[in-house]
């Protein structure tokens, strides 16, 4: 009888090593989890700037304000005013009122990643804007605001990068990871070159951000700009000029995230921004609307140094490649404005749409002599760097003698240079022209180039 209460006994002991592992997992939740949810309520309400008391609260959490009709309002803590946190609504803010309750996710805000997102149209948060289903049982959810690659981790560009543009795969060559601007006042031509891009390039993925666009033309943009073959493969992310500050200011960044993701897998990314200035615009009325001191054209400190951090997330790891294009809308055709200045020192080159050039019906508008690329010379052969020189120094010697041919004031046989750089030109415009339809080959453009060339002596 006694042997069979000990056998009883043992049967229902738990095992030692069992126990001490619950009583760690026990630990490991009272320590790490959150056991209570705290909530506060709203204190002050201005524009889209909202004041609560909220213990716990960190830079960057997402929250949600509860309306009068208890429709949840997201919000992201932005600052702290003494006991206050200053939060700034994603969307508008509609019902709140004075005491509005407000609890936080203890998060920030994340987006849904993979293959599922090829073709579709999104907002800054992953919530579908073309009317289709979005099933995202097997996403992963990312932060939007990641930092930037170790600077010893990234390798040396040395491919070239095809972009079907013949202006620029001939004389600015891109390569595999590399971040140029595309510069440039409204109507030039920006959207047009980005859906030639897109539909051309050599990339397995396009990474399309519209930041603050008129609301017809997202619409506009992907069925003439990217077509039906454009847009098969890319992810296009869209936050109009209607939308709060922070949603455009968001846009740029959860782009970065979706094309840091497809980089991540090994693919080659092309990332096209419309526009930077149109983001560092909403970042200026983030800035302003949580007191910081404005500076240069009434943008704040903070914008440039954001600026800096979202920019050099794109470029080139040892998994992939994301070759970003950032268009800048250059106000009043001001190219020193101070978003014009900034951006220009962060990337690897530009290129600039002159309105001169296209009053002459000469698309793509490209200045070439005013563009440049600063890999250039690292990733072309020094046979395609004389033929790019050759053809620069015509443009620009004709570029020099304009005033005196187009009055009539030079004579053929007085400067042997500009003699050759006449019978060139016809030749050169219709190199650097090309139809929105044109398919072409990166090598053999280049191969035009140096044939077109070969004979020229200067």
């Amino acid at each position: 009888m006694a042997s069979e209460e000990q056998s009883l006994q043992s049967s229902i002991l738990i095992p030692e090593e069992k126990l001490q592992a619950t009583q760690s997992r026990i630990r490991d939740i009272l320590y790490t989890e959150d056991l209570c949810r705290y909530k506060g309520r709203v204190s002050k309400l201005m524009g889209l700037t909202v004041e609560a008391y909220l213990p716990q609260l960190k830079i960057g959490d997402l929250c949600f304000i509860e309306t009068k009709d208890g429709e949840p309002k997201a919000a992201e803590v932005v600052a702290f005013k003494g006991d206050m946190a200053q939060l700034l609504l994603l969307y508008d803010g509609r019902g709140i009122y004075q005491g509005s309750w407000v609890t936080t996710t203890g998060n920030p805000i994340t987006f849904p990643v993979g293959d599922f997102l090829l073709g579709r149209l999104v907002n800054p948060l992953g919530e579908p804007l073309d009317g289709k289903p979005m099933d995202t049982s097997n996403a992963a959810w990312i932060n939007v605001d990641s930092s930037p690659p170790d600077p010893l981790d990234r390798p040396i560009i040395k491919h070239k990068f095809s972009t079907g543009v013949r202006a620029i795969d001939a004389l600015l060559t891109m390569g595999a990871g590399q971040r140029m601007g595309l510069f440039a006042g409204s109507g030039v031509g920006k959207s047009t070159m980005m859906g030639m891009i897109a539909r051309n390039s050599e990339a397995d993925v396009n990474v399309v951000a519209l930041i603050g666009e008129r609301g017809r033309e997202v619409k506009e943009f992907m069925e003439n700009s990217l077509g039906e073959e454009g847009v098969r493969r890319s992810v296009l992310i869209c936050a109009t000029g209607d939308q709060p500050p922070l949603l455009r200011m968001k846009t740029l960044q959860s782009a970065t995230a979706v094309a840091e993701h497809f980089r991540d897998q090994g693919k080659k990314v092309f990332m096209m921004t419309d526009t930077v200035t149109r983001a560092a615009m909403s970042g200026r009325e983030v800035g302003l609307s949580i007191g910081e001191p404005p500076t240069m054209k009434g943008y704040p400190p903070s914008i440039f140094s954001w600026l800096q951090k979202v920019l050099e997330r794109t470029g080139v790891t040892d998994k992939g490649s994301i070759t970003a294009l950032y268009t800048v809308l250059v106000e009043g055709d001001d190219i020193n404005d101070p978003v014009c200045d900034t951006v220009r020192g962060i990337i690897d080159g530009h290129i600039f749409l002159s309105r001169k050039i296209a009053a002459q019906n000469h698309f793509p508008a490209i200045d070439v002599l005013g563009s440049v690329s600063r890999l250039f010379t690292e990733i072309c052969d020094p046979e395609h760097m004389q033929a790019a020189g050759k053809m620069r120094e015509l443009l620009a010697i004709y570029q020099d003698a304009k005033d005196l041919i187009d009055v009539g004031a030079y004579e053929h046989g007085s400067n042997p240079k500009i003699d050759i750089a006449l019978q060139m030109m016809p030749d050169i415009n219709k190199f650097l022209r090309q139809s929105v339809k044109d398919i072409v080959n990166m090598d053999s453009t280049i191969q035009n180039l140096k044939d077109m060339m070969s004979g020229v002596q200067l």
